[in-house]
């Protein structure tokens, strides 16, 4: 197992990935972004996140994807957009590795806290966290405004 930044040229392994988090999920269509997107929006002057890949025998198997957010009570933290590993690896210890990658970044970057979303259902996950030491928070909500939201907003209450 090998464990590094990811590069523009594995944006299509790495799309392929995000794809079968969304098919798990159970949110298969949800996914629009395309390896164009990843490509611009991960490697330009001022990529918008980063990503480290799992490669086992040359194939990558598992992403770990973030970026970076402000807290007006912590500063500069890291988002853990997404955790990804192949249904064929999971239980080999990649997913502790990529999750281990990502929390040295956090303290290589002097960062005071690190956020991610894991779903209500997805019990494995939560306790895999918790187990890590991590809070699962649940007495938050996530709000979110989808383009349908935004352009009503927009449209309708902007007037």
């Amino acid at each position: 197992m090998n464990i590094r930044r990811g590069k523009a040229e594995d944006m299509n392994a790495v799309l392929e990935l995000i794809q079968e988090l969304a098919d798990y999920e159970k949110e298969p269509d949800a996914v629009l972004v395309t390896v164009d997107d990843l490509v611009r929006d991960g490697f330009g002057s001022n990529p918008l996140f980063h990503v480290f890949v799992a490669e086992v025998e040359s194939e990558i198997v598992g992403i770990a994807l973030y970026y970076y957010r402000y807290s007006t009570w912590k500063g500069k933290i890291i988002h853990l957009e997404d955790l990804v590993v192949k249904q064929k690896m999971r239980g080999t210890g990649l997913g502790y590795a990529l999750y281990s990658e990502i929390i040295k970044q956090g303290k290589r970057d002097n960062v005071l806290r690190i956020d991610w979303h894991v779903l209500d259902w997805n019990t494995p996950a939560i306790e895999f966290y918790e187990k890590s030491g991590a809070k699962v928070l649940k007495n938050w909500y996530l709000a979110q405004m989808d383009e349908e939201g935004i352009n009503y907003f927009v449209d309708n209450r902007l007037k």
